[in-house]
Protein backbone atom coordinates (compact mmCIF):
# COMPACT_ATOMS: atom_id res chain seq x y z
CA UNK A 1 0.00 0.00 0.00
CA UNK A 2 1.51 3.94 -0.75
CA UNK A 3 1.85 5.51 2.11
CA UNK A 4 0.47 8.81 1.11
CA UNK A 5 -2.89 6.95 0.23
CA UNK A 6 -2.72 5.66 4.82
CA UNK A 7 -1.86 9.60 5.23
CA UNK A 8 -4.92 10.70 4.25
CA UNK A 9 -7.19 8.79 6.16
CA UNK A 10 -8.51 10.85 8.91
CA UNK A 11 -7.74 8.32 11.79
CA UNK A 12 -4.47 7.96 13.94
CA UNK A 13 -1.75 6.44 12.63
CA UNK A 14 1.29 5.20 14.14
CA UNK A 15 4.43 3.37 12.66
CA UNK A 16 7.85 2.29 13.59
CA UNK A 17 11.30 2.53 12.50
CA UNK A 18 14.15 -0.66 12.39
CA UNK A 19 17.62 -0.07 11.35
CA UNK A 20 19.50 -3.03 9.76
CA UNK A 21 22.52 -4.85 11.37
CA UNK A 22 26.06 -3.73 10.24
CA UNK A 23 27.79 -7.60 10.49
CA UNK A 24 25.73 -10.16 8.60
CA UNK A 25 26.48 -12.18 11.70
CA UNK A 26 23.82 -9.64 13.64
CA UNK A 27 20.91 -10.65 10.93
CA UNK A 28 18.98 -13.14 12.80
CA UNK A 29 18.88 -10.78 15.65
CA UNK A 30 17.43 -8.23 13.15
CA UNK A 31 14.75 -10.72 12.33
CA UNK A 32 13.80 -11.48 15.77
CA UNK A 33 12.72 -7.55 15.57
CA UNK A 34 11.16 -7.47 12.88
CA UNK A 35 8.75 -10.35 14.09
CA UNK A 36 7.82 -8.61 17.15
CA UNK A 37 7.30 -5.48 15.43
CA UNK A 38 4.72 -6.88 13.02
CA UNK A 39 3.02 -8.51 15.88
CA UNK A 40 1.93 -4.73 16.50
CA UNK A 41 0.27 -4.14 13.31
CA UNK A 42 1.98 -0.70 12.67
CA UNK A 43 0.53 1.16 9.53
CA UNK A 44 3.89 0.60 8.67
CA UNK A 45 7.68 -0.02 9.59
CA UNK A 46 10.51 2.11 7.71
CA UNK A 47 13.68 0.48 7.12
CA UNK A 48 17.40 2.92 7.37
CA UNK A 49 19.68 3.34 5.15
CA UNK A 50 23.42 3.28 6.26
CA UNK A 51 25.91 5.84 5.85
CA UNK A 52 27.09 5.79 2.11
CA UNK A 53 25.26 3.10 1.54
CA UNK A 54 26.95 0.77 4.18
CA UNK A 55 24.04 -1.73 4.79
CA UNK A 56 22.06 -0.73 1.35
CA UNK A 57 21.71 -4.62 0.83
CA UNK A 58 20.72 -5.64 4.09
CA UNK A 59 17.97 -2.53 3.90
CA UNK A 60 16.60 -4.40 0.76
CA UNK A 61 16.62 -7.85 2.39
CA UNK A 62 14.72 -6.62 5.56
CA UNK A 63 12.31 -4.38 3.87
CA UNK A 64 11.65 -7.41 1.48
CA UNK A 65 10.98 -9.92 4.32
CA UNK A 66 8.83 -7.28 6.04
CA UNK A 67 6.52 -6.98 3.08
CA UNK A 68 6.46 -10.67 2.20
CA UNK A 69 6.85 -12.78 5.20
CA UNK A 70 4.51 -9.93 7.86
CA UNK A 71 2.47 -8.42 5.26
CA UNK A 72 3.51 -5.09 6.78
CA UNK A 73 3.59 -1.99 4.59
CA UNK A 74 7.18 -0.23 4.54
CA UNK A 75 8.88 2.68 3.63
CA UNK A 76 12.61 2.14 2.70
CA UNK A 77 15.18 4.77 3.36
CA UNK A 78 17.56 6.11 0.06
CA UNK A 79 20.40 8.21 0.62
CA UNK A 80 22.30 9.85 -2.35
CA UNK A 81 25.44 11.94 -0.35
CA UNK A 82 27.73 9.55 -1.85
CA UNK A 83 25.83 7.72 -4.74
CA UNK A 84 25.91 7.98 -8.33
CA UNK A 85 22.75 8.44 -10.37
CA UNK A 86 23.74 4.85 -11.66
CA UNK A 87 23.58 3.41 -7.88
CA UNK A 88 20.28 4.88 -7.15
CA UNK A 89 18.76 3.58 -9.74
CA UNK A 90 20.05 0.60 -9.27
CA UNK A 91 18.51 0.76 -5.54
CA UNK A 92 15.33 1.83 -6.64
CA UNK A 93 15.08 -1.44 -9.12
CA UNK A 94 16.01 -4.06 -6.55
CA UNK A 95 13.25 -1.89 -4.40
CA UNK A 96 10.90 -2.46 -7.35
CA UNK A 97 11.72 -6.25 -7.91
CA UNK A 98 10.99 -6.67 -4.25
CA UNK A 99 7.15 -5.06 -4.40
CA UNK A 100 8.17 -2.03 -2.37
CA UNK A 101 6.16 1.20 -3.63
CA UNK A 102 7.41 3.67 -0.29
CA UNK A 103 10.91 5.14 -0.38
CA UNK A 104 12.18 8.14 1.94
CA UNK A 105 14.70 10.55 -0.06
CA UNK A 106 17.29 11.57 2.20
CA UNK A 107 20.42 13.51 1.52
CA UNK A 108 22.14 11.62 4.52
CA UNK A 109 25.36 12.82 6.60
CA UNK A 110 28.24 13.76 4.69
CA UNK A 111 30.82 11.40 5.63
CA UNK A 112 33.76 12.87 7.90
CA UNK A 113 36.42 14.69 6.38
CA UNK A 114 34.61 14.25 3.19
CA UNK A 115 32.31 15.82 0.72
CA UNK A 116 28.77 14.68 -1.12
CA UNK A 117 29.45 13.11 -4.58
CA UNK A 118 29.15 15.09 -7.39
CA UNK A 119 26.07 13.47 -8.53
CA UNK A 120 23.73 14.65 -5.81
CA UNK A 121 24.07 17.39 -3.64
CA UNK A 122 20.30 17.92 -2.07
CA UNK A 123 17.71 15.28 -1.28
CA UNK A 124 15.77 17.59 -3.47
CA UNK A 125 18.05 16.40 -6.51
CA UNK A 126 17.18 12.54 -5.28
CA UNK A 127 13.54 13.55 -5.23
CA UNK A 128 13.38 14.57 -9.00
CA UNK A 129 14.83 11.08 -9.59
CA UNK A 130 12.40 8.92 -7.85
CA UNK A 131 9.36 10.72 -6.70
CA UNK A 132 9.00 9.66 -3.20
CA UNK A 133 8.81 10.98 0.62
CA UNK A 134 11.51 13.21 2.49
CA UNK A 135 12.52 14.22 5.45
CA UNK A 136 11.87 18.12 6.91
CA UNK A 137 13.60 19.27 10.18
CA UNK A 138 10.46 21.97 12.74
CA UNK A 139 13.27 23.18 14.16
CA UNK A 140 15.28 23.70 11.20
CA UNK A 141 18.34 22.06 9.40
CA UNK A 142 21.63 22.34 11.25
CA UNK A 143 23.40 23.43 8.25
CA UNK A 144 20.72 26.13 7.43
CA UNK A 145 21.29 29.65 8.04
CA UNK A 146 18.05 30.32 9.15
CA UNK A 147 14.27 28.42 9.27
CA UNK A 148 13.40 30.65 6.24
CA UNK A 149 15.82 29.22 4.35
CA UNK A 150 15.26 25.74 5.47
CA UNK A 151 11.65 26.52 4.60
CA UNK A 152 12.34 27.50 1.05
CA UNK A 153 14.71 24.33 0.71
CA UNK A 154 11.53 22.37 1.92
CA UNK A 155 9.65 23.63 -0.76
CA UNK A 156 12.06 22.87 -3.62
CA UNK A 157 11.35 19.27 -2.08
CA UNK A 158 7.98 19.32 -2.19
CA UNK A 159 7.74 20.48 -5.88
CA UNK A 160 10.39 18.34 -7.36
CA UNK A 161 7.56 15.54 -5.98
CA UNK A 162 7.95 14.51 -2.59
CA UNK A 163 3.98 13.43 -1.87
CA UNK A 164 4.53 13.12 1.93
CA UNK A 165 6.90 14.48 4.80
CA UNK A 166 8.72 12.65 7.81
CA UNK A 167 9.91 15.20 10.44
CA UNK A 168 13.42 14.81 12.87
CA UNK A 169 12.50 14.25 16.65
CA UNK A 170 11.06 16.92 18.65
CA UNK A 171 10.16 17.00 22.36
CA UNK A 172 8.85 19.91 22.55
CA UNK A 173 5.39 19.62 20.37
CA UNK A 174 4.87 23.67 19.91
CA UNK A 175 7.64 23.54 17.85
CA UNK A 176 5.81 20.95 15.29
CA UNK A 177 2.76 23.43 15.59
CA UNK A 178 4.80 26.30 15.02
CA UNK A 179 6.45 24.54 11.62
CA UNK A 180 3.38 23.49 10.39
CA UNK A 181 1.37 27.27 10.69
CA UNK A 182 4.99 28.57 8.74
CA UNK A 183 5.27 25.58 5.62
CA UNK A 184 1.56 25.97 5.29
CA UNK A 185 1.65 29.47 5.00
CA UNK A 186 4.75 28.96 2.49
CA UNK A 187 1.97 26.77 0.36
CA UNK A 188 3.32 23.51 1.40
CA UNK A 189 0.74 21.53 1.77
CA UNK A 190 1.66 17.60 1.59
CA UNK A 191 0.89 15.35 4.60
CA UNK A 192 3.32 15.40 7.20
CA UNK A 193 4.78 12.91 9.73
CA UNK A 194 5.39 13.98 13.40
CA UNK A 195 8.48 11.80 14.49
CA UNK A 196 9.07 11.03 18.16
CA UNK A 197 12.24 9.60 19.86
CA UNK A 198 11.29 7.80 22.79
CA UNK A 199 14.51 8.66 25.43
CA UNK A 200 15.38 5.75 27.35
CA UNK A 201 18.98 6.08 28.42
CA UNK A 202 20.91 9.27 28.77
CA UNK A 203 23.29 8.71 25.83
CA UNK A 204 20.53 8.90 23.70
CA UNK A 205 20.14 12.57 25.12
CA UNK A 206 24.39 13.34 24.38
CA UNK A 207 24.01 11.56 20.85
CA UNK A 208 20.69 13.94 19.61
CA UNK A 209 22.44 16.97 21.37
CA UNK A 210 25.81 16.56 20.09
CA UNK A 211 24.83 15.87 16.25
CA UNK A 212 21.28 17.96 16.12
CA UNK A 213 21.35 20.70 18.61
CA UNK A 214 17.73 19.85 19.49
CA UNK A 215 16.04 21.87 22.31
CA UNK A 216 15.26 20.13 25.40
CA UNK A 217 12.23 21.24 27.17
CA UNK A 218 12.77 21.96 30.85
CA UNK A 219 10.16 19.57 31.86
CA UNK A 220 12.54 16.71 29.66
CA UNK A 221 15.27 18.22 31.57
CA UNK A 222 14.32 17.14 34.92
CA UNK A 223 12.56 13.73 33.96
CA UNK A 224 16.37 12.93 32.82
CA UNK A 225 18.06 14.77 35.48
CA UNK A 226 15.45 13.18 38.38
CA UNK A 227 15.65 9.56 36.40
CA UNK A 228 18.95 9.42 34.24
CA UNK A 229 21.01 7.66 36.94
CA UNK A 230 18.12 4.48 37.10
CA UNK A 231 18.10 2.93 33.63
CA UNK A 232 14.42 0.92 34.44
CA UNK A 233 13.31 4.48 35.54
CA UNK A 234 14.82 5.87 33.15
CA UNK A 235 13.40 3.53 30.39
CA UNK A 236 9.79 4.12 31.94
CA UNK A 237 9.74 7.69 31.82
CA UNK A 238 11.13 8.44 28.80
CA UNK A 239 7.90 5.93 27.02
CA UNK A 240 5.45 7.87 29.42
CA UNK A 241 6.62 11.41 27.83
CA UNK A 242 6.60 10.23 24.20
CA UNK A 243 3.07 8.98 24.88
CA UNK A 244 1.97 11.96 26.10
CA UNK A 245 3.40 14.18 23.45
CA UNK A 246 1.55 11.57 20.81
CA UNK A 247 -1.45 11.80 22.50
CA UNK A 248 -1.36 15.76 22.49
CA UNK A 249 -0.43 15.73 18.86
CA UNK A 250 -3.41 13.43 18.26
CA UNK A 251 -5.36 15.41 20.20
CA UNK A 252 -4.37 18.51 17.83
CA UNK A 253 -5.39 16.33 14.95
CA UNK A 254 -2.06 15.60 13.80
CA UNK A 255 -2.67 12.03 12.84
CA UNK A 256 0.71 10.71 11.16
CA UNK A 257 3.06 10.02 14.04
CA UNK A 258 6.46 7.98 13.17
CA UNK A 259 7.95 6.39 16.46
CA UNK A 260 11.83 6.13 16.18
CA UNK A 261 12.41 2.66 18.25
CA UNK A 262 15.92 2.48 18.14
CA UNK A 263 15.14 -1.34 17.00
CA UNK A 264 13.23 -2.17 20.35
CA UNK A 265 10.07 -3.88 20.02
CA UNK A 266 9.11 -3.70 23.99
CA UNK A 267 9.54 0.13 23.86
CA UNK A 268 7.27 0.20 20.85
CA UNK A 269 4.71 -1.97 22.54
CA UNK A 270 4.78 -0.26 25.63
CA UNK A 271 3.86 2.95 23.45
CA UNK A 272 0.98 1.24 21.34
CA UNK A 273 -0.73 -0.42 24.83
CA UNK A 274 -0.76 3.17 26.32
CA UNK A 275 -2.56 4.46 23.04
CA UNK A 276 -4.58 1.06 22.71
CA UNK A 277 -8.07 2.70 22.97
CA UNK A 278 -6.69 5.58 20.93
CA UNK A 279 -5.50 3.70 17.70
CA UNK A 280 -8.24 0.78 18.36
CA UNK A 281 -5.72 -1.88 18.23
Amino acid sequence: MKISDILVEKTPHLSFEVFPPKKDDEFTNAQNVLHQLSELQPDFISVTYGAGGGTSEHTVNIAADLRKKYDVTVLTHLTCVSSTREHVAKMVQKYKENGIENILALRGDIPEGGAPHSDYHYAAELVRDICIGGACYPEGHVEAANKTEDILHLKEKVEAGCEFLTTQMFFDNNIMYNFLYRIREKGITVPVIAGIMPVTNVNQIERITSMSGTYLPERFKAIVDRFGDNPAAMKQAGIAYATDQIIDLYANNITNVHVYSMNKPDVAFKIQNNLSDILGK
